[in-house]
């Protein structure tokens, strides 16, 4: 029972990443190209909340592997060690909500006020996990492209950190709504969460 279930776990996070790489053929930008609202962060930091810190980050880093052999990443290619940084290491950051997992159930569970405050926490988590490797990239690779005159480190931080903060309140908000929908999303089956959950 538990290889099936570690089984389950696993096949579920590949599907979430899969998922998460369909997303991010939706084009969502602004005139600043440089801007980036990563629609398949949702459903990430949702699995990272329902299955917990390592399967979040083990489905990012395969997102981000997917978004080098599917995806747009070689549009963006300057170095190898850049891609990896940018792409599996910063898609696994994502999972960073899993951090709370244990709280945000407990919450659910015991029908919290609470919880709204854990999901969006762990969401602006996962965001500023995701985007430290965006900014450090956009510090050593991109800053080459700056204005003239302008700190690559402010540089980096201004469209990273608006890519960073959009993210944040973006996650936190459909995920905040999405808990008041359906917070049976949220629990895994046969967890010791996993009594039935009713919305209020």
């Amino acid at each position: 029972m538990a290889k099936k279930m570690e089984l389950q776990v696993w096949v579920e996070g590949t599907v979430i990443a899969a998922a998460a790489m369909a997303l991010s053929f939706i084009p969502v930008q602004t005139a600043n190209s440089a801007f980036d609202l990563s629609l398949g962060m949702v459903p990430l930091v949702l699995y990272s909340y329902r299955r917990g810190f390592i399967p979040g980050l083990t489905a990012g880093f395969v997102w981000g592997l997917l978004s080098i052999v599917v995806g747009t990443a070689m549009k963006n290619f300057v170095s190898v060690p850049q891609i990896i940084f940018e792409y599996p290491f910063a898609f696994a950051f994502g999972g960073f909500g899993g951090l709370f997992a244990k709280k945000i159930q407990h919450a659910i569970h015991t029908h919290s006020n609470m919880t709204v405050y854990y999901i969006a926490l762990g969401g602006v988590v996962a965001a500023l996990a995701r985007w430290f490797w965006h900014f450090w990239a956009g510090v050593f690779v991109w800053g080459a492209y700056a204005p003239e005159g302008m700190n690559p480190y402010l540089y980096s931080f201004v469209f990273n950190g608006a890519s960073a903060l959009a993210n944040a309140i973006y996650v936190a908000v459909v995920l905040g709504i999405l808990v008041k929908v359906a917070p049976q999303l949220f629990i895994p089956k046969r967890s010791h969460f996993s009594s039935p959950v009713k919305s209020k």
